[in-house]
Order: C-alpha cells, then sequence, then structure tokens
C-alpha cells in the first residue's frame, strides 16, 4: 500500500504566520490623507467605506487626495458661482466714512465689489445720492485747475479697483455712506452663513457640480447634478432677485389664475 498523504506536512509552519489579526489594522500603517481632501473627507465617515473601497478599484484614491481635491475650494467655487447669480441679502454691507476737501478721490473697502449706493450726507443729516458715471464724464465735466469748482460732489465714477473719483472735487470734508455688494465670509471657515442656512440645496448641489467636474464624473449624472442646481438656484433667485426686491403695498400681491 502506498500513503498520498504530504510527506513534509511536519515542516509546513504557514499556521504559525498566515492568520488574521483580530485586533485591526496598525493605525500607524493606515495611508493619510490630506486634510480636507475629498478622500480624507470621506476617511472620516464610517458609513463610506465601501464608497472609498471602490474609489481605490477605479484607482481614483491618488487623484482624490491631492491639495487640488480640496473640497473646501469647490464649495467655495459654488458660492461665488451663487453670489454672482443672486442677490441674497448677505451680500449687501453698508459703511461710512469721510471725504477729503480738495480731493477727487475716495477709497473703497478692501471687501468691495460692486456699488448699491454712494451718498453724501450733510450737516443736518440730509442725504444726497450720488449719479454714477464713467471716468470720462468726470474728468470733462469738472476740471480739477483750482478751488473755485469745488462743491458738493453730485457724481461718481469707479476709478479702480480701491478708488472712486468724485464729481465735483469736495470742497468740505462731506461724510459718506456707501452700500455695496461683497463675498461674505464661506461657510467652510464660518459657523453658519445665510445661504447654508436658508438654501442649503443651492449650495450642496453647487458644490456636487463642482467636484464632479473636477473628478471627471459621468456625464449623465453630472447633468442630473447640474439641473438640480438649477432648479435650487431658481428659487433662490425667486426669494432674492423677486420677493425681497418688492411687496404688497407697492407691487400688489401674488395671485395665481384659477382654471
Amino acid at each position: 500500500m502506498v500513503s498520498i498523504g504530504p510527506n513534509s506536512q511536519s515542516c509546513n509552519f504557514t499556521h504559525m504566520w498566515d492568520f488574521v489579526d483580530l485586533r485591526g489594522s496598525d493605525p500607524k500603517k493606515q495611508k493619510q490623507y490630506c486634510p480636507n481632501s475629498i478622500m480624507g473627507t470621506l476617511n472620516t465617515h464610517p458609513d463610506f467605506t465601501k464608497f472609498r473601497y471602490m474609489l481605490k478599484l477605479a484607482n481614483l484614491e491618488n487623484i482624490l487626495n491631492s491639495h487640488q481635491a480640496d473640497i473646501n475650494l469647490f464649495i467655495q467655487q459654488a458660492e461665488e458661482r451663487i453670489f454672482i447669480s443672486v442677490q441674497i441679502p448677505d451680500l449687501r454691507k453698508n459703511v461710512t466714512g469721510t471725504m477729503t476737501a480738495g480731493s477727487k478721490y475716495l477709497n473703497v473697502p478692501s471687501d468691495w465689489l460692486a456699488t448699491v449706493s454712494l451718498a453724501v450726507i450733510d450737516t443736518d443729516n440730509s442725504y444726497t445720492y450720488l449719479l454714477n458715471k464713467d471716468v470720462n464724464f468726470i474728468r470733462e465735466s469738472f476740471p480739477d485747475t483750482d478751488n473755485t469748482f469745488w462743491k458738493k460732489p453730485e457724481y461718481y465714477a469707479v476709478f479702480d479697483d480701491t478708488t472712486f473719483i468724485l464729481g465735483a472735487t469736495p470742497d468740505a470734508a462731506y461724510d459718506s455712506e456707501l452700500h455695496y455688494y461683497y463675498y461674505p465670509e464661506s461657510i467652510t471657515t464660518a459657523n453658519t452663513t445665510w445661504l447654508g442656512d436658508n438654501f442649503d440645496t443651492v449650495l450642496l448641489y453647487g458644490s456636487l457640480v463642482e467636484a464632479y467636474t473636477f473628478m471627471k464624473g459621468e456625464a449623465d449624472m453630472l447633468a442630473v447634478y447640474d439641473a438640480k442646481y438649477k432648479e435650487a438656484l431658481a428659487l433662490a433667485k425667486r426669494l432674492g432677485d423677486g420677493m425681497e426686491r418688492q411687496d404688497a403695498y407697492r407691487s400688489g400681491q401674488y395671485r395665481q389664475a384659477v382654471t
């Protein structure tokens, strides 16, 4: 009789090292992800373990782990798109200042984007709102040859990104009040924002569009995200550009035709 069993079983020591460590993986050996990157964010949530595994199989782990894949950047890009598209209340700001007698230039705030209104405040606290013109009009209509042309300004123009030019040159140190548009603090650094509290849907889908475009995602899914973003943006515009620009006394109440 011939034995068919392994003749070297006594030298098989695989059971000594081929086993599963029930304590889990060593955290020191785990891959470290860039903070705020897409992979870094997914890695902090246990609900995305399967999704992380799918990204690894698709060879997207390193792409989504780069500093360029910063999820905060996608959110900030979405916020900028929304701020330019809709005039929400959080975009407005108000500052007061003082004009300099003999100087036709007025500095604008560092966070100024566009002007809502500029007014001169007289000593009796009455407001005179300046009309917006171009620089050519100011130069030609209000020559600054001597102080005989100086008086209370009636016009202003955007001279550059830091300065207004006034017409005429102020003959006194007039107080002024500027209402303007600016970019409010991003939700990535602020605890709460007007956009996050009141229209988080448009912010969500705007961020998904930015992130999925970076990921070179499927065209059909990108179209779905973009459609949802435009749908939410339309609702935000109805509030910011519509309802908040009217009242029942002047515009009348909205009426839906009954059929």
